[in-house]
């Protein structure tokens, strides 16, 4: 009852039109609007045909057929799309543009982690350096500060930490549950910094089931392939209720702000278990792939097969879910219940106005 009353304290509710003029991103493939195409030391990459292919009509460097969450977050709220940081400051340094954007910037990196160490040697931005990037134009004056109060901040980011955890070529040097406490200490930092630097309504959002994404096949024979690897989402449920439980504490710990925690992993686990109800045929197979469960290679790379109906398929590759699958898992965060996304959904949040005590 005291965390409700915090919260109504804070904020009073305006029914009408949204109060968020701009969207920071941060994380990794989920969110990638294609920050990695304009790295060039950077391997992964979905810069090639067939990504893109539904809804750009060309791949854009995002690591599905169409928009991902972010995306259609942005189009509920009614402002243009975030472009990659990548890609505005090109702009900026080539003369193209003389500002950055005002409706907000991508930072999110596909293939990075919470983790310095996830992926480094495939040159991705891990989320500390998308975070100095951010704390970079704040402090430049490059981003209105008045604009970062009232915008929207959205992360999503860890996925590619624990599966990394069970890539066999190493052996972990920390137990499942001090490698999720190592991820949250991270995450713990990230939210201090954003809300230091201005950021007030925040959204977090849970790892999905991590260990039933098709490139499990990569990691046989420990994962199986005939059902999910229990052992990598029982990582990921942990990291979840790390990640719902500083949800909680943000209207404690930083006054004047509000948190949201979008429930992604039961809002998958909803299609899987009734895929019909949601329109899909197949939830355990990529679309675009090869080999098991279309795990064993990457959309696009040679040798690929792609299925007939991306819309029918949970999966899109080996690893990211298909843009129908976005495109409900955004309503769910959008206009859901609290099984779906708590203490309120994003509508309610971007419609709120806070008031400083």
């Amino acid at each position: 009852m005291f965390i409700i009353f915090l919260y109504f304290s804070l904020l009073f509710c305006v029914i009408g039109a949204s109060n968020v003029p701009a969207i920071f991103i941060f994380g990794d493939s989920i969110f990638d609007a294609g920050n990695n195409h304009y790295n060039i030391n950077c391997s992964a990459q979905a810069d090639f045909p067939p990504y893109g292919s539904n809804f750009f009509h060309h791949p854009t460097g995002r690591f599905t057929n169409g928009r991902t969450v972010a995306d259609f977050i942005t189009q509920f709220i009614g402002i243009p799309l975030q472009k990659p940081f990548l890609e505005a400051q090109l702009e900026i340094v080539n003369g193209t543009q003389k500002n950055f954007p005002s409706n907000g910037l991508n930072f999110a990196s596909a293939g990075s982690g919470v983790l310095l160490a996830t992926n480094n040697d495939s040159g991705v931005t891990p989320i500390q350096d998308q975070l100095q990037q951010f704390r970079t134009l704040v402090e430049q004056n490059h981003i209105d500060k008045n604009i970062i109060e009232k915008s929207l901040f959205l992360f999503e980011s860890g996925s590619n930490d624990i599966f990394n955890y069970f890539i066999p070529f190493e052996t972990p040097t920390l137990t499942p549950d001090d490698y999720v406490q190592s991820m949250l200490i991270e995450v713990t930092n990230f939210l201090d910094i954003i809300y230091k630097f201005g950021a007030r309504k925040i959204s977090v959002f849970a790892l999905g089931p991590v260990g039933c994404v098709p490139a499990r096949a990569l990691l046989r024979p420990s994962a199986p392939v005939t059902k999910c690897y229990g052992k990598m989402n029982k990582m990921v449920k942990n990291y979840n209720m790390g990640l719902e439980n500083l949800v909680k504490g943000i209207p404690i710990k930083y006054h004047g702000a509000v948190g949201v925690y979008g429930a992604v992993y039961e809002t998958i686990q909803t299609f899987r278990v009734n895929p019909k109800r949601y329109g899909f045929a197949d939830v355990g197979n990529a679309c675009c792939g090869y080999g098991t469960l279309g795990g064993e290679l990457q959309c696009g790379k040679e040798g690929y097969t792609i299925c007939n109906n991306p819309n029918e398929y949970l999966f899109w590759d080996f690893f990211h879910p298909s843009e129908r699958t976005y495109k409900l898992i955004s309503k769910a965060l959008w206009a859901g219940k609290h099984s779906r996304i708590r203490p309120f959904n994003l509508m309610t949040l971007t419609n709120m106005t806070l008031s400083k005590l």
